[in-house]
């Protein structure tokens, strides 16, 4: 237990000195939350409920963008700079090392929500219920794992600079076509078909029905552990095909 919780304090303080972390996880999120709420006039007929609903999709952004980009990338530059075949070489079992990185990552995700919450009741001062902030607080944690096993997938990359690239533009087409910046509603017709199929709308909107005093919808959850699944069948194939090699 000692070791573990060792090695989860190693993970957690390897990435909040990550740029990419500071930078997409928690400036990015929070700068555009102030611009589309502060400066830019969306026309919302509810400002208090668009504050509140923007607020969930940036935070959720932002742990989307931590489980994909941050960890992905991570697991690349580990394994090219020979930390992981090291880590091989320790009395530290591989269980271990992959349940510290899992931890460590989601304590970074409940700071992030926590650091965005708290911007967001200081920009606009949102109110929501304890129940309110504590329920999507916990989905925006649970509901993140498919983005978890996106970036383990992510990871398996040989090169640090085809992770980055890719990952980046997962993040921003997911982010965008899954009405994370603007509202899907407000998209073309066959965006919207397709958006509502993603797991980053399924995601937000499951954050988006808290706030609105609803539970997220089956289909969101349902949607949401499909994806779930996938990710981690491919990462599974892949890693037995790289081993095979």
């Amino acid at each position: 237990m000692k070791i573990l919780r060792l090695q989860c304090k190693a993970e957690i303080l390897r990435v909040l000195r990550n740029p990419y972390f500071v930078f997409w996880s928690l400036l990015m999120p929070i700068v555009f939350y102030f611009i589309f709420t502060k400066v830019v006039n969306t026309g919302a007929p509810d400002k208090a409920e668009w504050q509140a609903h923007y607020l969930m999709s940036m935070t959720a952004f932002s742990v989307m963008g931590s489980s994909i980009m941050t960890l992905g990338i991570r697991i690349v530059q580990e394994r090219q700079h020979g930390w992981a075949t090291f880590m091989r070489l320790t009395p530290l079992s591989d269980t271990v090392y992959f349940t510290a990185q899992m931890m460590g990552q989601t304590v970074i995700h409940l700071f992030s929500i926590i650091v965005i919450f708290t911007a967001g009741a200081l920009i606009n001062g949102v109110s929501l219920t304890a129940l309110e902030w504590i329920s999507s607080g916990a989905w925006i944690l649970i509901a993140s794992t498919p983005f978890l096993a996106l970036g383990t997938l992510i990871g398996l990359m040989r090169r640090v600079e085809t992770a980055a690239g890719i990952s980046n533009v997962i993040y921003m087409a997911m982010a965008v076509a899954g009405g994370m910046w603007m509202p899907l509603e407000i998209m073309p017709k066959i965006m919207q078909t397709i958006g509502k199929w993603l797991p980053s709308y399924n995601f937000g909107n499951g954050a988006w029905a808290i706030v609105q005093g609803n539970a997220p919808e089956w289909r969101n959850i349902l949607i949401l552990i499909a994806y779930l699944v996938l990710f981690m069948l491919l990462s599974k194939y892949i890693r037995r095909k790289q081993e095979a090699m």
